[in-house]
């Protein structure tokens, strides 16, 4: 069981919900503010892995409830290459009051996130490639880089880089190519010529951890760290429903059969917006059969004696933690 501790009020908002580190030292979203809802079972659901809104405990409230506030001051979310640029102290923590001027002309247009502990957020894009002023770093978002970002402010992070996202490819009509205007009270935009509306796109993908007895089927991609195995798979495909997504993805990329499928649960991903959707399925037969194309490895591993596997902060690293190693 990891140990907690109640957050102290007067520690910053980070600092607050770092109630429980893992042995790496990255701080675990576990303090629920939902009365409904326990310590025991934030730490066995995956609503409150990072990337999920549920990870802020309520904390965060989005722009589209409200009016813009009157001046461009609260957090500040400067992302760069998947990573969060934020000051160089011991605590990472996003600048708190106006834009510092190390960054004024060279950022993207503000972007009007929400509040966050009732703070206003602004998300703004620092060019890829650009040297980093003085007094500032940047620490990656990406869990397989070794991300090293307290649970909420990569869940913080994650909705700042969704957002940066939908701003820059929904900008012009998909159906008559006009610029587009943001709907008021949503993230939506509509087109002013033929009235088209758009929303933020979430693409589902499944992930499957398929098992057999007392062993599981793990695969690794090329590129990977050595030795690293994790789960099948895939984008979800018009018509499909998410078993027979499992059941496709795993025919494709290992060859096998599946049954008995079961939902897990899901965690937003937001690299660059996916959904995925957690599954264990049951081995139906057939032979271990790869797919290079999409896969460099994939074979059974005893439960008793698995391989590395991803971080705790995606949903394949709970998946094989709670049901590939019971």
């Amino acid at each position: 069981m990891i140990a907690h501790r109640a957050p102290n009020p007067t520690a910053c908002p980070v600092a607050q919900r770092a109630a429980a580190l893992d042995p790496a030292g990255g701080a675990r979203c576990i303090m629920a503010r939902d009365p409904s809802v326990t310590v025991e079972a934030e730490l066995t659901d995956t609503a409150y892995l990072p990337f999920n809104v549920d990870c802020l405990n309520g904390s965060f409230v989005p722009a589209k409830r409200g009016g813009q506030p009157p001046s461009q001051s609260g957090y500040w979310l400067i992302l760069q290459d998947q990573g969060l640029i934020v000051p160089d102290l011991p605590q990472p923590e996003p600048h708190r009051g106006e834009l510092p001027a190390a960054f004024e002309g060279k950022l993207s247009k503000p972007l009007w996130l929400g509040t966050w502990h009732g703070v206003p957020c602004w998300v703004a894009e620092f060019p890829r490639g650009s040297a980093l002023p003085s007094g500032y770093r940047r620490e990656t978002m990406v869990p397989m880089q070794g991300t090293r970002l307290p649970d909420e402010l990569l869940s913080l992070g994650g909705i700042a880089m969704q957002a940066l996202w939908w701003d820059s490819t929904s900008g012009h009509c998909p159906r008559c190519g006009a610029e587009t205007e943001r709907i008021d009270g949503e993230w939506g935009r509509r087109c002013p010529r033929c009235r088209y509306e758009h929303y933020p796109h979430l693409y589902p993908a499944v992930i499957v951890l398929i098992h057999d007895g007392d062993r599981v089927l793990l695969t690794r991609k090329r590129g990977w760290e050595p030795g690293r195995y994790a789960l099948v798979a895939g984008f979800v495909d018009n018509g499909e429903s998410l078993e027979a997504a499992v059941r496709r993805e795993v025919k494709e990329e290992v060859g096998v059969e599946v049954d008995d499928i079961r939902y897990v649960g899901s965690q937003n991903w937001p690299f660059p917006s996916q959904l995925m959707v957690g599954f264990v399925a049951r081995y139906a037969g057939g032979e271990v059969v790869v797919d290079h194309e999409e896969l460099e490895d994939a074979r059974w591993f005893p439960r008793n004696d698995l391989p590395v596997g991803p971080s705790r902060h995606s949903i394949a690293g709970f998946i094989i933690e709670h049901y590939a190693r019971r």
